[in-house]
């Protein structure tokens, strides 16, 4: 528990500091939390349940001293997703299969950690993050229109609910409608006279009194309705094997997702404030931390960027933060839920509008197009994919291609051939003409570890680029960056590579790795000695014992390699 050696060495010169933070953090997230609840489909204390427990784990096993665990846009548009079509409109059921899949995600964040996966955190590149979060941002707006103007969509899918928007406008409940405005103006005047304080709270308190003094239910605007106060009595899941078996998969993407989503946040807050995160320890306590908000009977968290922000902005120095503002929200959830409902629907509707603008960041993309378009490819597709064929669909696609990103790197890296330049430094070739090839040697660089997947292109890319050459008597391998590892493939490969070019009168010179090449040479019974390949140490001495051989064969001392 690296919070528990923080806290141990704690220092009261942070404490003003830490609670004030804390105050704000508490601030800001219960009517996120309560928002958020509504985004997943169950009742609104259950997401002040999802706050209390999983902040309190990661003050613990964490070892970001900034980020903020608690509920996320992200998150809970993945679970509404999956879970509300699983459930066919039974609440209870709803609630029921939410922290199942929880659980889940917390086994699978366990189950990486178990196995040193926090390597993770960058599989899932940043322009293919960038593109689902964008998408995800979209669709909770869209989806939340209808509660901000009064209606409910019969179509299932974004790209139908947009299509259909027109004709729902008529529809609209005018009421709910002038609240939502109402709410609007509140969270922008409070933004623009008083930016200290917490906006949504502003909103949530400002809606609440104007339901209750004017008793506006009668108007049927909905609201949250009666939220029950105290801790949850714990119910065990109770539905059929079958279905859970759907949940299995989504809440892989959804650990994927959230933990690339978290470290991208821990990691920037880290660097800002001078310390260094274990990826693997940040994968152990969000599973962790997800298994608690199941047991709490809440649904899953991830960091939450927003609330992270505002610790930081308030000076938070340690996990302390996280435990006081738990401490805060388990004091509403005990005490304080009366209040909350009178909260209208609509405020809420407006709260998750506004946290996904926030969200969006349509100038990144553009910058991106403009400095590397591949990237910005792989967004757009991600975004799209999110748009069109739905949230969950769209994460198991911005997997895979993070996944085809990633293998088209080690498939088809980039290669160099080098030369000398005027200062007798290795170094590639290039239109400069500052680097020069060496008479009859070809020194060839392959940039990525060669395994049985791109070995005959790496074979392939040697023949085609020698085939450009007038005069080789001699092939330089670097070795470095490709023979990392041993695979059989691989060496079939150079024994092969080997003989063609031993049969064109080509010398073969690996150069690094001299004990490893060696070793695997050995293994597979590939000759070493004079007319086999031969292991130098480096490239300078692979060019330097290439003289030495020159000079001797001029000298009529050295074996004479024959076209066999």
């Amino acid at each position: 528990m690296p919070g528990i050696k923080t806290l141990a060495n704690y220092q009261k010169i942070w404490l003003r500091d830490d609670l004030r933070a804390a105050l704000s953090v508490a601030a800001v997230s219960l009517p996120v939390a309560i928002a958020y609840a509504q985004l997943t489909g169950v009742n609104a204390v259950v997401g002040l349940y999802s706050c209390i427990l999983p902040m309190l784990i990661y003050a613990l096993f964490g070892t970001s001293k900034q980020l903020m665990v608690g509920p996320d846009a992200t998150t809970c548009a993945v679970i509404a997703a999956v879970v509300t079509p699983l459930a066919a409109g039974d609440s209870v059921k709803h609630w029921q299969l939410v922290m199942t899949m929880t659980a889940m995600t917390g086994f699978w964040c366990l189950l990486a950690s178990r196995f040193k996966l926090g390597v993770l955190a960058d599989f899932l590149s940043k322009p293919i993050l960038m593109g689902l979060i964008n998408g995800v941002a979209i669709t909770i707006i869209v989806g939340q229109f209808s509660k901000v103007m009064g209606f409910s969509f019969d179509e299932t899918y974004l790209v139908e609910q947009v299509i259909s928007s027109p004709s729902y406008l008529l529809a609209s409940h005018w009421p709910t409608l002038l609240m939502s405005v109402c709410a609007l103006v509140i969270f922008f005047l409070i933004k623009r006279f008083a930016p200290q304080w917490p906006a949504a709270l502003a909103v949530m308190v400002s809606t609440a009194l104007l339901v209750w003094l004017f008793n506006l239910n009668e108007e049927h605007i909905t609201t949250v309705g009666v939220i029950p106060s105290g801790f949850p009595d714990f119910q065990a899941p109770a539905f059929d094997l079958g279905i859970s078996r759907e949940l299995v998969m989504p809440a892989l993407n959804l650990a994927m997702v959230s933990f690339v989503s978290m470290m991208l946040t821990a990691r920037s807050f880290a660097a800002k404030n001078g310390y260094e995160i274990d990826a693997d320890k940040e994968f152990r306590a969000l599973g962790i931390a997800n298994i608690a908000s199941a047991f709490s009977q809440g649904f899953a968290v991830s960091g939450a960027s927003s609330r992270t922000a505002v610790n930081d902005e308030n000076g938070g120095k340690t996990q302390l933060v996280s435990i006081i503002a738990a401490v805060l929200i388990a004091l509403v959830a005990l005490y304080g839920t009366a209040p909350l409902q009178y909260v209208p629907e609509a405020a809420l509707g407006i709260v998750l509008i506004i946290a996904s603008i926030s969200l969006i960041d349509f100038k990144a993309l553009f910058i991106l197009r403009k400095r590397d378009n591949s990237a910005f490819i792989l967004a757009l597709i991600t975004l799209l994919a999110v748009l069109f064929i739905g949230v969950i669909p769209g994460i198991t696609l911005a997997v895979l291609l993070g996944l085809f990103q990633f293998l088209r790197a080690v498939m088809r890296p980039t290669d160099q051939v080098l030369g000398l330049n005027k200062k007798g430094t290795i170094r590639s070739m290039d239109s400069s003409d500052k680097t020069k090839p060496i008479k009859g040697v070809f020194i060839y660089r392959f940039n990525s570890p060669l395994t049985y997947f791109n070995a005959i292109y790496f074979k392939r890319r040697i023949f085609e680029l020698l085939a450009k050459e007038k005069e080789t008597e001699c092939l330089i391998i670097d070795a470095v960056p490709c023979f990392t590892h041993f695979d059989v493939s691989v060496m079939s490969m150079l024994d092969e590579l080997y003989k063609e070019l031993k049969q064109q009168g080509i010398r073969l010179v690996i150069a690094g790795r001299k004990r490893q090449m060696m070793k695997w040479c050995d293994t597979v019974n590939i000759p070493t000695s004079d007319g086999g390949v031969l292991i130098r140490s480096d490239l300078y001495l692979a060019l330097k014992m290439n003289q030495v051989y020159l000079q001797a064969l001029a000298d009529g001392d050295a074996p004479v390699l024959h076209k066999d």
